[in-house]
């Protein structure tokens, strides 16, 4: 009987701790730190938890429905040890809708509540109406009416329908204004989410515990629907004072959790005529070949963004494939975006459709996305001991910027000296960290917001250049020397001239030297014009041969109140076959490539004075051949 006694008690005893070791510890958290990445962003919670000893699970409740399973880390420091870390949705718990959402859609549901009661007030009158209209006639065929009857009769029908006609009027006014107001509150809604819902994202830590205690959790993890690129502000008052430079990050997130008060980072990225400066194509002159066209563009490309029901999309980003260039639709969907010279892809996308990636067409580019359907699993990212050196590091480089993973096969997850979080600064061309000094608010509501990084007075030099052949119009370009240390990205900037906006230019970082170069677009108080002298245009035969002799004037003039330095590019043929010669005749000094023809000239130009610069060359070759020559 004693012994059955002791056995009792030990199944008792071991059911206890049973219990314990599947006991389950709901967790809410905040969101305390963010890594922006170009697309995507780390997201770092941190939270104290009483925990008793021996194993429990954690569930940290309430994330993002859009986590890399692949990605998530967790460190504990203390006595205790951390067994396993799965990722889980939720899709009974779905994700809280914010306040100013709902409360839109109660709007929603009381106007469409009283447009029905309109309809159905209207629809009365309506009736009243053809009840009226059927019984006019008054009396019968054989049955006389006196005048003072009619007379009352038409009254009563002429008051009674101008009644009706009122109201009827008053309430197609009253349902009008409902159907607008309703309209307003839709687009609301859908710059705020999309209608999808998601389910709740969930992290389970499974530990154990040596004793009771008080232990401070941190976990991290990269999740989708976020993202960031830069634009600048270029503020150049004169030619003769440094360039202002002013850093900025458009950074938008719709992770379904909102970033309150965090500490940011950001990792790496004419309105109608460009201010991109033009760029000479070699002329190679041969038989049957054309000359060199030129097309002037804009260098920008526009369009609308819609969903395939052809309704607009609000908030949609666009990326220059391959850049950090980029922006987002406006309230009707329409966008644009100022492109470099070799740009030939755009990438659209939007949280909860298809991100499409386009060969550029052209100037105009609508493009309508398709909704996409979201893959949910449930994935166990690391359990006790060690992970496959594949497993993470494969999976996840090069998705993320600025994102390092530890990849050995000794990344064990027990114990605080295991669990630091891998992190990488890597400051050059492509890949930089920016930290915000003050706590930072955004909202999950695809919204664009604006984050000033920094702020840099940049020593210039400063120099007009123009390419008349191709633009007659005056570039003022800023050299920048030293440029590496100011951690730029490529992007597309607003340029702002003696005060005044002058339109948008790419600070284009990709291919640049030691000396960067910025344009500050288009001087109208720099005068460029070139003409072709036709007394001294030629065509003669010479034997066997025709000769032929082209002759070109520039005239620089400089309109401003100050010297400027001047570079104006032209340039002569060059011949592609043995029996087509070149003559260079005269060219004014300028600096000859011989491979590829172009002519530099570099001067300085004071105040209200100009400069003349002719270019003269001749074209033999056999009069029995037909030569295009410009």
């Amino acid at each position: 009987m004693k012994k059955i006694g002791i056995l009792i008690l030990g199944l008792i005893f071991s059911n206890l701790l049973f219990s314990q070791e599947i006991k389950i510890v709901e967790v809410k958290t905040n969101v305390n730190e963010v890594t922006v990445f170009i697309d995507g962003a780390q997201v770092v919670r941190k939270k104290s938890v009483d925990l008793t000893q021996g194993k429990s699970t954690l569930k940290f409740v309430n994330l993002s429905p859009f986590i890399d399973p692949k990605s998530v880390q967790v460190k504990v420091e203390g006595e205790l040890t951390v067994l396993s870390v799965n990722h889980q949705q939720n899709y009974l718990d779905k994700m809280e809708r914010p306040k100013e959402l709902q409360d839109l859609e109660k709007s929603l549901e009381t106007i469409d509540s009283k447009i029905k009661q309109e309809n159905t007030y209207l629809s009365i009158i309506n009736e009243e109406l053809a009840f009226l209209q059927e019984n006019r006639a008054i009396g019968g065929r054989n049955e006389q009416i006196s005048i003072t009857n009619l007379q009352q009769v038409s009254d009563f029908y002429s008051n009674k329908l101008t009644a009706l006609k009122l109201k009827e009027i008053e309430r197609n006014n009253t349902i009008e204004e409902l159907n607008e107001q309703k309209t307003n509150i839709q687009n609301q809604i859908k710059t705020l989410s999309s209608k999808k819902e998601f389910p709740t994202g969930e992290i389970l830590v499974k530990v154990d515990a040596k004793k009771n205690g008080n232990f401070s959790f941190e976990f991290s993890y990269v999740v989708g629907n976020a993202g960031w690129f830069p634009t600048y502000d270029i503020r150049a008052k004169n030619i003769n004072e440094p360039v202002q430079l002013i850093y900025k990050a458009n950074v938008k997130q719709d992770t379904k959790e909102d970033w309150n008060n965090v500490k940011l980072k950001f990792s790496s990225s004419d309105p109608n005529v460009s201010g991109v400066a033009p760029e000479l194509k070699t002329y190679f002159l041969n038989y049957n070949t054309l000359p060199p066209t030129y097309k002037l563009t804009a260098n920008s490309i526009s369009g609308k963004v819609t969903v395939n029901n052809g309704e607009p999309l609000p908030g949609a980003t666009v990326i220059v494939q391959g850049t950090t260039i980029g922006t987002v639709t406006d309230m009707e969907g329409n966008y644009s975006i100022t492109i470099p010279n070799n740009a030939s892809q755009l990438n659209f996308s939007f949280v909860g459709y298809n991100t499409q990636t386009l060969p550029i067409t052209g100037n105009i580019m609508n493009v309508a996305l398709e909704e996409s359907e979201m893959k949910l699993e449930e994935v166990v990212v690391v359990g006790y001991g060690t992970k496959k050196k594949h497993s993470i590091s494969n999976d996840l480089q090069g998705r993320v910027a600025g994102v390092a993973v530890g990849a050995g096969s000794d990344m064990k997850i027990r114990g605080t000296s295991s669990l630091a979080i891998p992190a990488a600064q890597v400051e050059n061309q492509t890949t930089v960290n920016f930290e915000i000094k003050t706590p930072y608010t955004i909202k999950s509501d695809n919204k664009n917001y604006t984050v000033d990084i920094e702020f840099y007075d940049l020593p210039a030099i400063y120099q007009y250049y123009c390419v008349p052949k191709i633009d007659r119009d005056a570039f003022l370009i800023a050299k920048i020397v030293d440029w590496e240390k100011y951690s730029l990205l490529e992007g597309e900037a607003n340029v702002f001239f003696e005060e005044t906006y002058v339109g948008k230019t790419l600070l284009d970082v990709r291919y640049a030297s030691d000396t960067l170069e910025i344009s500050l677009g288009r001087d109208k108080k720099v005068s460029v014009n070139r003409e072709k002298i036709k007394d001294f245009s030629t065509k003669q035969f010479i034997g066997n041969k025709k000769d032929e002799t082209r002759t070109w004037k520039t005239t620089v003039k400089n309109n401003k109140n100050q010297e400027i330095n001047m570079i104006i590019l032209d340039q002569v043929p060059v011949s592609m076959a043995e029996d087509i010669e070149v003559n260079v005749l005269n060219i004014s000094g300028a600096k000859h490539d011989v491979e590829n023809g172009e002519l530099k000239w570099e001067f300085t130009l004071k105040p209200m004075d100009k400069r003349e610069l002719d270019l003269k060359y001749s074209v033999k070759y056999p009069k029995f051949r037909n030569l295009i020559i410009e």
